[in-house]
């Protein structure tokens, strides 16, 4: 499944729930940011983004660890996209990279329906860029994309969260029309901005 871009203008909720992206900027990104599915050539690629995710406790691919076979890790997005053998407490979800240029700079994790717990502070859309690619525009444009995708599950009223503190997810949101609905404490010491976009 690939997305293409608009025109210019279950479980414990843990940070890879959220959203992470230190800035923005309203630079035009080029028309050719794309949302698609992980391939079997992108292992290297993302186990790299995952550990450089780490040190902002972010899981960049949720659930992938070290002795995660990749074919497998694979399989299990695709059952879990179609909702198929999910633990209890999880939801269907569509798990996308962002790919630029060849090069995957960011992921979106986009929840077809909501838990009570993720109703909270978890959200419908997740999505990141990763360090080196941040302050281009591209967290605008994956959560752009992935707000089309929720119109096709035919989500009208989309959830989208992150942390009181990240400045750069909240510019993200409300440059694509996030109105707040409310802050709540999740973790001791940690607020959630609850944004709701129709």
């Amino acid at each position: 499944m690939s997305v293409r871009p608009l025109l210019r203008r279950r479980r414990p909720v843990r940070r890879h729930d959220m959203n992470c992206c230190s800035g923005s900027d309203d630079r035009a990104v080029d028309n050719l940011l794309n949302l698609r599915p992980l391939r079997r050539g992108d292992e290297r690629e993302v186990r790299e983004a995952h550990r450089a995710m780490e040190s902002e406790d972010f899981a960049f691919a949720p659930g992938l660890t070290a002795e995660t076979d990749w074919d497998a890790y694979c399989a299990c997005l695709q059952q879990q996209r179609a909702g198929i053998g999910l633990p209890c407490g999880w939801v269907p979800s569509t798990f996308l990279v962002a790919e630029m240029g060849g090069r995957i700079v960011g992921r979106t994790s986009i929840r077809h329906r909501l838990t009570e717990q993720l109703a909270q502070v978890g959200g419908h859309i997740g999505f990141c860029v990763l360090p080196t690619y941040r302050r281009r525009g591209y967290a605008i444009e994956i959560l752009r994309q992935s707000l089309v995708i929720t119109r096709k599950l035919g989500l009208s009223d989309v959830l989208v969260t992150c942390d009181e503190s990240n400045v750069g997810s909240r510019r993200v949101i409300e440059s694509c029309g996030g109105a707040l609905e409310s802050v709540v404490s999740a973790a001791p010491g940690s607020r959630i901005r609850r944004y709701r976009i129709g």
